[in-house]
């Protein structure tokens, strides 16, 4: 049994007459007096245990969205339901204003909708509803929590899909969609025109120039149905924060928009997310589905506390890919974690394929690159310009080993590893 104020406001003003005719046990007689009233309306209310309830959400929603959780309410007894209905949730969930109350004859029924507005991604779980039946004087109510299991998940932001568009511009001119034309190794024949000034002089076509009073150049499009394999690591190096949010964050949207620029052109897409065993993979979807598919998988995904087993990256690689393809490792470019780790496995794999390394560089670290206000700015400046040094020096001996790099900040990763893909689809290196 709950109390209500009600209760408490009949017990204070009991003490008045008490304390102005002072009766022995007055006030013993008062409380037993409250205490009767309380329990007779606590009675009187409809059971909590006769209602029914269900739920009614969708099934996903993206991160900083507003989604709604329907909770129908129906009074399966025969007395009145006077009741404050409680919907919790996980608070990541976002649940605002959800304490909610109803007022139903027997056999009725009513929605109470609770908004939610997810603050972490990932699948969100439902608490226990609530239900707190008053009586009719408003003094008591028996209450009842009772599961009605949900899940919600919470896809990604992809806030980088701002970028999209102008990547997708760009790769419509090399497709020749546009008045531009491409040429590089390996890339697909497209059509014969005359030479201009700036034109490669190695994409003459020497008999066609024979056959005119011209001199002819070949245009090439870009190839398409290549394969692209997104690897999202997801060890301990992911669950740094970089600003408000993981690194595995950023990673994410750098995986998102890759993988919908990727699709877009035709290519097959497919991911994997890693530590030390798989996570999450995707393969198979293409067109229309691949995003879902990609949001879906990788919402609820966290890092995990252990070291990345990079030969089981390579196994892994090679069990998905027979022929020469574009990989991505979606990782962190830590001196220590590279150099024990990657470097010596990076050689191995862009023997094979076409290798491009994404990480997300820690603003924190460049502001403290230019401190100069004191001694201890000055020593915390010349840390992080070590760090950046040794960063710089790692990323150079993955060049050499033949993987390129692309390091940049959380809200520039997505849109450089972008270009650093349109820039091997326009060498032909895909």
């Amino acid at each position: 049994m709950a109390l209500t104020w009600r209760a408490v406001a009949l017990a204070a003003a009991g003490l008045l007459p008490v304390l102005l005719v002072p009766v022995p046990g007055a006030v013993l007689l008062w409380a037993l007096l409250v205490v009767v009233l309380c329990g007779v309306d606590a009675g009187l209310a409809a059971s909590p245990r006769l209602v029914a309830v269900s739920r009614v959400l969708p099934g996903s929603v993206r991160l900083t969205e507003q989604t709604r959780s329907v909770l129908t309410v129906t009074n399966t007894s025969t007395r009145r339901l006077r009741a404050l209905v409680r919907d919790a949730w996980q608070p990541s969930a976002g649940a605002q204003a959800n304490r909610h109350a109803v007022d139903l004859p027997p056999g009725e029924s009513r929605r109470v909708v609770t908004a939610l507005v997810p603050t972490r991604r990932g699948d969100r779980h439902a608490d226990l509803v609530t239900i707190r039946s008053f009586g009719p004087l408003g003094l008591a109510a028996r209450q009842v929590s009772i599961p009605v299991p949900a899940v919600l998940r919470v896809l990604p932001e992809f806030a980088s899909r701002r970028h999209l568009p102008s990547r997708l511009a760009r790769l419509r001119e090399m497709d020749g969609r546009a008045a531009v034309q491409v040429r590089g190794q390996g890339t697909e024949f497209d059509s014969l025109r005359e030479y201009v000034i700036g034109d490669d002089v190695r994409s003459i076509d020497w008999r066609a120039t024979a056959r005119r009073s011209e001199v002819v150049v070949r245009t090439w499009r870009p190839e398409r149905d290549r394969r692209v394999l997104l690897v999202v690591d997801t060890s301990r190096t992911s669950a740094a924060r970089i600003g408000d949010a993981p690194r595995l964050d950023a990673s994410i949207e750098a995986a998102l928009l890759l993988g919908a620029l990727a699709g877009r052109a035709g290519d097959r897409v497919e991911l994997v997310a890693f530590d030390r065993r798989v996570r999450a993979r995707v393969a198979g979807a293409q067109g229309p589905r691949l995003m879902p598919a990609l949001a879906d998988a990788l919402a609820p995904i966290e890092p995990a506390l252990v070291e990345t087993d990079w030969p089981g990256v390579v196994r892994e690689v090679r069990a998905r890919l027979s022929q020469r393809s574009l990989v991505v490792l979606l990782s962190a470019l830590e001196p220590a974690t590279v150099q024990s780790g990657l470097l010596g496995v990076i050689g191995r794999l862009a023997g094979d394929h076409t290798v491009v390394l994404a990480s997300v560089r820690d603003p924190e670290s460049d502001a403290l690159r230019t401190g100069r206000g004191s001694a201890s700015e000055v020593f915390d400046a010349a840390a992080a310009e070590r760090a950046q040094l040794e960063r710089s020096a790692v990323g150079v001996r993955l060049r050499q080993r033949g993987a390129e790099v692309v390091d940049a900040l959380p809200d520039d990763l997505a849109p450089r590893l972008a270009d650093a893909y349109l820039a091997l689809k326009a060498a032909g290196r895909l």
